[in-house]
């Protein structure tokens, strides 16, 4: 065997050393998916895109309003002169005129909240156990053994069901003449609760007009964790609204807090994103906080911190 000298041992300790440094940064390579930067703002106004630009943000969502198709030109104009995205609207996917006034923003999604129901009994947060007819996306159950106790809610759930299918499926071709994709949001409306019927929900339409809009803090309650519900979504993941929620000590209940403040596991959150190829906008619906320090969370987590 070859003996090597000390020159030699050096320059092959140094070569092994450079090869496990190398071996370290693939492990920690940076993320496969861009994920950009923006603020839920409501009213878009000039003063406003310039704060946002000036904190490093690159895009807004903005509420629908009264705003005409014309007005909307002329705020996008506005925006892109100072390097804002008008990039996704939130109300109005449920009319025509709404889809119209969201493309002449020059947003590419409208928010929508699907279904809904009201103030019947149903489950804690923590007991859902939902089971559905894959058919139809109607519930069968919504907890394990005895759901007569429940049966208003899986009648109404069923009906909205139904109700909203119809009703999306109507404004589908007016989201391919717009080039705008109706994206459904999870929201606090005790519909669709579990992530797989919010998934069969968004896939039934069997469109690429119709997508998720998901809000990573609306549904924590629910106890199943956001990145199930991202990769669920999988490829349907059309827009991200980021907030947090807070549980209790026991996971019955908390509170909505800003983000990074609560118990979403933001580090697996930005993993699954990239699990599922999401390249996209990730948009605080938040307030409290000035731009810069939303800025600079909205930084950490899309670095998986």
């Amino acid at each position: 065997m070859k003996q090597i000298n000390r020159r030699e041992f050096l320059t092959v300790s140094a070569a092994a050393g450079i090869g496990l440094m190398a071996a370290d940064r693939l492990v920690a390579a940076p993320f496969k998916t861009t994920l950009r930067k923006s603020m839920y703002i409501g009213d878009p106004k000039e003063e406003t895109f310039k704060a946002l630009k000036d904190a490093g943000f690159e895009g807004v969502e903005v509420r629908v309003g009264k705003a005409t198709p014309e007005e909307a030109k002329v705020t996008r104009e506005q925006a892109e002169k100072i390097g804002i995205r008008i990039q996704s609207m939130m109300g109005g996917a449920g009319n025509p005129n709404g889809l119209r006034v969201a493309a002449a923003y020059g947003a590419d999604a409208v928010l929508h909240c699907p279904g809904g129901v009201g103030k019947v009994p149903m489950p804690e947060p923590w007991e859902f156990d939902i089971e559905f007819d894959e058919t139809n996306g109607h519930i069968t159950r919504v907890v394990k053994g005895d759901n007569e106790k429940f049966k208003t809610y899986i009648e109404t759930h069923n009906r909205s069901m139904d109700s909203s299918r119809e009703h999306i499926t109507k404004l589908i071709p007016v989201a391919e003449e717009t080039k705008v994709v109706i994206a459904l949001e999870n929201v606090w409306n005790n519909f669709c609760v579990k992530p797989s019927i919010f998934k069969w929900l968004v896939a039934s339409f069997k469109s690429p007009w119709v997508k998720a809009y998901f809000d990573v803090g609306n549904h924590v309650k629910y106890i199943t964790p956001p990145e199930v519900w991202i990769r669920e979504y999988g490829s349907l993941l059309g827009k991200v609204h980021i907030k947090d929620f807070k549980l209790n000590p026991d996971n019955h209940g908390g509170k909505f807090v800003h983000p990074r403040d609560g118990s979403v596991n933001w580090p697996a959150v930005r993993q699954a994103f990239d699990d599922v190829g999401y390249n996209g906008w990730l948009t605080i619906e938040d307030g409290g906080l000035s731009y810069p320090e939303f800025s600079k969370r909205l930084d950490q987590i899309i670095a998986g911190q």
